[in-house]
């Protein structure tokens, strides 16, 4: 099973691509884990990567198809992958349908306020690193961390301004992808704001049908 994950921001595409991976047994494959992994390794796109990260520049299009195109010839893809973070755009959608197929594109929409609540409501560990949601996964005492005794704060990036911003951005560089996949009859719409379970069992129900 070929898959993509969409939905913006806070939408929760990499928890339910973990379900999906335990359930499927297929590998989950996020590009900032490839970039990682690829710049560890100092492989010859890794290299190219690095000096544009270090630059201040986007990693252009054709290095991250490369990148993904070497993920995706490893074993454990034969039996299909969840791509989660890519494509982030109509190009790279194309450049992806030449390399290779994809049975379902799965859309987690949640409503605005819903993905304000949840993403301004995180906390982090400033000792250990440890995230909590003040909402779904609060601190047994407010401000400190569980694990650590830690005093737990705000991220820049969770701030109500910085998150508007990252929602505004993926509407005008990847929503788009939501009409290109609908066109082509892969995009299959799932309501992500009823919880994580209900999310995971209605993207079952869906996928099983494939």
């Amino acid at each position: 099973m070929r898959l993509i994950m969409l939905g913006p921001p806070g939408a929760g595409k990499g928890t339910q691509a973990q379900f999906l991976v335990d359930k499927y047994s297929i590998p989950q494959i996020s590009t900032g884990d490839i970039l990682r992994r690829s710049i560890a390794d100092g492989t010859e796109l890794g290299v190219i990567a690095k000096q544009c990260i270090e630059e201040g520049q986007l990693v252009p299009d054709d290095i991250m198809l490369g990148l993904v195109k070497e993920r995706l010839a490893e074993a454990d893809c034969d039996n299909g992958f969840i791509l989660d973070g890519y494509p982030r755009n109509i190009d790279q959608a194309k450049a992806l349908a030449a390399l290779t197929d994809i049975d379902a594109v799965v859309n987690l929409s949640v409503d605005m306020g819903v993905l304000l609540s949840r993403l301004t409501s995180r906390r982090t560990c400033g000792e250990c690193n440890a995230v909590y949601n003040m909402i779904a996964r609060p601190p047994k005492t407010e401000g400190v961390c569980d694990a650590c005794g830690g005093q737990l704060f705000q991220r820049d990036d969770d701030t109500e301004e910085t998150v508007q911003k990252r929602l505004v951005t993926y509407g005008k560089q990847t929503e788009p992808l939501i009409e290109y996949y609908r066109g082509l009859g892969l995009l299959r719409n799932i309501d992500a704001s009823q919880g994580m379970e209900a999310t995971h069992q209605a993207i079952c129900q869906v996928l099983d049908t494939l």
